[in-house]
């Protein structure tokens, strides 16, 4: 097991930031862990990675307490914080030098310029961090989390920044790290969840409210999702009318997404809107709910 948490409980006063939440990640496994802001995400990894004391219970790294072996369990992961400090004075690879000298890593030359390639910072390596676009000053942090080889990688918003092809070839890098490390991986761009995780946490108000793979959780939402297409704009009323019609969400002028419980319904009574109103449905198909609409059930924010 290379994550574990059990019972951990983070209180602030009165306010309980994390409330006795449990859970284990194993090598292997990439799991997005997400959640609103203030819901306990980046409380719960600062104590994973030894950054933060917790109130109560314990967490686990490879198999090492962090409360009783701090230094030792830093040694066994990478950390990229949402809030991503740097040398702002210090060329880039003087900072992943100095990053490589804190670990202790071996053939420091090699492994400065193998992170350098693998996190497409060849073209910018030369120059100063804070002389970096903010993607670029993001592609330097994940590479010091990966320095030393850790087993484990915790990464708080690590495409935070990034802009889409520059989120492609992280998105690449992750995965390919996931292949034999543990990686948790926090983010509000849930579709870059949807892209790299096959299993999600969803933690809201501090405690867990999901823990399952996504297909999952996909599947085990109470409503099904019914994508229509017509070749008329029409108005979002005649939906909502619709007895099965749970919710309606306009995706462009001309087409919808419907949830409903009874899908079958549904369809039958689009068809008949479309003979009763002179309607030519384009298309018409049934879907599981995204990871936006289970997200937004589940923690009853709007994204």
């Amino acid at each position: 097991m290379s994550i574990e948490v059990k019972n951990l409980l983070k209180e602030y006063g009165e306010q309980k930031a994390v409330n006795n939440i449990s859970f284990k990640v194993n090598k292997g496994e990439i799991v997005g862990f997400l959640g609103p802001n203030g819901a306990g995400k980046s409380t719960t990894m600062k104590i994973i990675t030894g950054y933060l004391q917790q109130s109560g219970g314990e967490a686990w790294v490879s198999g090492i307490n962090v409360a009783e072996q701090p230094l030792e369990t830093k040694k066994k992961i990478g950390y990229l914080p949402e809030l991503n400090a740097l040398y702002y004075d210090m060329y880039v690879r003087e900072f992943l030098g100095f990053v490589a000298e804190v670990h202790k890593v071996k053939n420091q030359k090699s492994k400065i310029e193998d992170v350098i390639a693998l996190t497409g910072l060849t073209v910018e390596s030369k120059k100063k961090i804070g002389q970096l676009s903010k993607g670029y000053k993001q592609r330097v942090g994940l590479a010091a989390a990966l320095i030393h080889d850790p087993e484990v990688l915790i990464l708080d918003e690590p495409t935070s920044g990034l802009d889409p092809n520059q989120i492609i070839e992280i998105r690449d890098v992750i995965k390919k790290q996931g292949q034999n490390k543990t990686v948790l991986f926090s983010s509000h761009i849930l579709q870059e969840v949807e892209a790299i995780c096959d299993r999600v946490i969803i933690i809201n108000k501090g405690s867990i409210v999901a823990d399952d793979s996504l297909i999952n959780l996909q599947k085990a939402s109470t409503a099904d999702v019914i994508s229509v297409s017509f070749n008329e704009a029409i108005d979002i009323q005649l939906l909502e009318s619709l007895p099965v019609s749970a919710g309606v969400t306009k995706m462009d002028s001309n087409s919808w997404k419907i949830t409903t419980t009874n899908p079958e319904q549904l369809r039958k009574q689009l068809l008949e809107l479309s003979l009763e109103k002179k309607l030519n449905i384009v298309s018409l198909q049934t879907g599981n709910r995204s990871l936006e609409e289970v997200f937004r059930t589940l923690t009853g924010e709007k994204k």
